[in-house]
């Protein structure tokens, strides 16, 4: 069974490493002060922005493995299991670290905007992959929130630091959109894999044992995330994954119906637990029930 560090707290972490800082909630960590190293898999309790400089490195996350590369911005939050195994080898390393607790923010506004953070929720192959300018901006930043760190703490500290956290953060974010921007290939392979996904679903006959379709079989399908899978439907089509499979189940509704099969047919034959929640779905994508539809196909 693997050994693993429960980080509680920032300073679990700091002392694994061999580094002092003062702050109970906050940490920023320069990998070259400390190396050479241990790796670790650990249990997080706080939020972690990891950004390696050297060579790539496999990791685990979660039940996943997948290669750290250089430049890469690896984000964790509370609850997540992320790192190396140790294996008794120490290696040294590059790049910086940053640690924070969940309990900074309370009677802050942040307290309840990290979810607007979506990379938090990410595994590691959909990591943030930054530019060399990037690079350097979040860098920079890390480096004046380290100093604030270990200056006299006065009345407005908190609040300062607070608000670089903030500004890393959205920094990031900036850094994740830009990333979805240059993947647009990317964005119109998976949609077509989608599409493909959705096809052979139901000529493969899945909806008569499985039910209909969902966000998370498709995402499992397509070996990524709910929330990055979502993500990318939404940019690629400016609908939510949920509605595009809704709306292709309708469009599949209309052909049996088309075709002079009944609705309870269809519904079965499409894998609808009940007829009536056909009708709901069916009512609430058109603006008309599947009768009302049968009736107007009947008078062309």
């Amino acid at each position: 069974m693997s050994k693993i560090l429960k980080i509680k707290n920032v300073n679990d972490y700091n002392r694994y490493l061999g580094y002092n800082d003062s702050h109970p909630l906050v940490s920023v960590i320069d990998y070259s002060e400390v190396s050479p190293i241990r790796h670790s898999l650990n249990n997080y309790s706080v939020y972690g922005l990891f950004l390696r400089d050297d060579a790539s490195v496999e990791l685990d996350y979660g039940c996943g493995r997948y290669d750290y590369n250089k430049g890469t911005l690896l984000c964790v939050a509370p609850g997540q299991i992320g790192g190396k195994e140790d294996n008794g080898e120490c290696m040294s390393i590059t790049g910086w670290a940053l640690l924070f607790h969940p309990d900074l923010f309370h009677d802050t506004p942040l307290k309840n905007n990290l979810s607007k953070y979506p990379f938090f929720d990410y595994r590691i192959n959909e990591a943030l992959h930054m530019s060399g300018e990037e690079h350097d901006i979040l860098v920079s930043l890390m480096q004046q929130l380290r100093d604030e760190l270990r200056k006299r703490h006065d009345d407005f500290q908190d609040a300062i630091i607070v608000g670089y956290i903030e500004i890393i953060l959205n920094f990031c974010l900036r850094f994740y959109n830009r990333q979805f921007i240059c993947e647009k290939s990317e964005k119109s392979d998976i949609l077509m894999k989608f599409n493909r996904l959705l096809q052979d679903y139901f000529e493969e006959e899945k909806q008569l044992s499985l039910g209909l379709p969902t966000v998370q079989y498709c995402a499992d399908r397509l070996c990524i995330s709910s929330n990055y899978f979502g993500d990318i439907i939404k940019k690629a089509t400016g609908d939510t994954a949920g509605n595009y499979i809704r709306q292709y189940i309708i469009r599949r509704i209309k052909n049996e119906l088309f075709t002079g099969k009944s609705i309870t047919q269809a519904a079965y034959d499409l894998g609808f637990e009940y007829t009536q929640h056909l009708s709901r779905m069916f009512k609430n994508q058109t603006g008309m029930t599947p009768t009302e539809y049968c009736a107007n196909i009947r008078k062309k």
